[in-house]
């Protein structure tokens, strides 16, 4: 696992005004990793996913996905990650089904790979005979997992998923957990992540960065990373290096 499938030198992204959303942020996630970008509010996390995702241009620095440069390259960008925002929605009136067989349209090239991907969307999503549900009747933890489903289920080269399990009761955020790691390790497909859940980037993450004020203070394994600083967990680790700025 040598190849970077993600690579950021010296990002950095000013926004109107002077605000600093990335100060010089410079990582690696490698093929098939489980990657966590984690830090408090407002330190970053959400600008670095939209740079990567090409949904932001960087002010100054590269970034790459897959080899690709992301403002020079943003069309093959895209077509190799698959992006889910913290705050992502669906067609309300369609239900969940018809909603996976319209995202697997999109990029199935034949129809047996169009049954393939939706009969792994059905899997991952785990809502059995709700999937023939309008999807305004779905609870957000039925929602949730309906567009993890949906954002996996094309195995793209990257899936960015920003807060996965953000306002999720503890069944269907187990549910989300699950479905993600066992997907990504069978399917080989590389996962970056943003999370305020400690506990849940410890179970999840092969390798985390802090960012805090826009720039990465801390690298490595959860593991490495708690027992470097001689703590019990990853959240006394955040408390520790980010103290204030914890949410």
């Amino acid at each position: 696992m040598s190849e970077c499938i993600i690579e950021t030198r010296d990002l950095v992204k000013i926004y109107p005004g002077g605000v600093k959303g990335v100060d010089g942020a410079s990582f690696c996630v490698k093929k098939g990793e489980i990657f966590g970008l984690i830090g408090p509010n407002g330190a970053g996390k959400t600008t670095t996913l939209r740079i990567l995702a090409t949904i932001l241009q960087p002010t100054s620095g590269q970034a790459y996905v897959a080899g690709y440069d992301v403002v020079k390259q943003a069309s093959m960008v895209r077509k190799v990650i698959s992006y889910l925002p913290e705050d992502a929605g669906a067609y309300k009136y369609l239900t969940g089904l018809e909603f996976l067989e319209f995202i697997a349209n999109f990029y199935a090239r034949n129809e047996d790979e169009k049954i393939r991907i939706i009969r792994e969307g059905v899997a991952l999503s785990g809502l059995g005979d709700r999937l023939r549900d309008k999807i305004k009747t779905y609870s957000k933890g039925m929602l949730r997992r309906l567009l993890v489903a949906k954002t996996l289920m094309i195995r793209p080269t990257l899936a960015i998923l920003d807060e996965p399990t953000s306002g999720l009761d503890v069944v269907n955020a187990v549910m989300v957990r699950d479905a993600i790691r066992k997907y990504a390790y069978e399917k080989g497909v590389t996962i970056l992540l943003s999370s305020h859940n400690m506990l849940e980037v410890e179970y999840m993450c092969d390798r985390i960065a802090i960012i805090h004020k826009g720039r990465i203070i801390a690298e490595g394994s959860p593991r490495q990373l708690i027992e470097e600083h001689g703590v019990e967990n990853l959240e006394e680790v955040f408390v520790k290096l980010v103290g204030g700025g914890v949410r």
